[in-house]
């Protein structure tokens, strides 16, 4: 029997959300941390920032 696959609710970034963001990229916290922190995965993190043109992680 095949697995169905889960749906994910679409969850916008709040203009909070892109401040805090922001604070972490000019801060370089680990992208491991800000995900946690957000509720967010990795790459969703990763496609934001690169949409907003900012930097991500300690290392970039």
């Amino acid at each position: 029997m095949a697995r169905k696959a889960k749906k994910l609710a679409l969850v916008r970034y709040s203009r909070d959300d892109i401040k805090t963001l922001k604070a972490h990229s000019k801060a370089r916290t680990p992208l491991k941390n800000i995900a946690k922190e957000m509720k967010r995965t990795e790459g969703s993190l990763r496609q934001k920032a690169m949409n907003l043109g900012i930097g991500l992680g300690h290392q970039r």
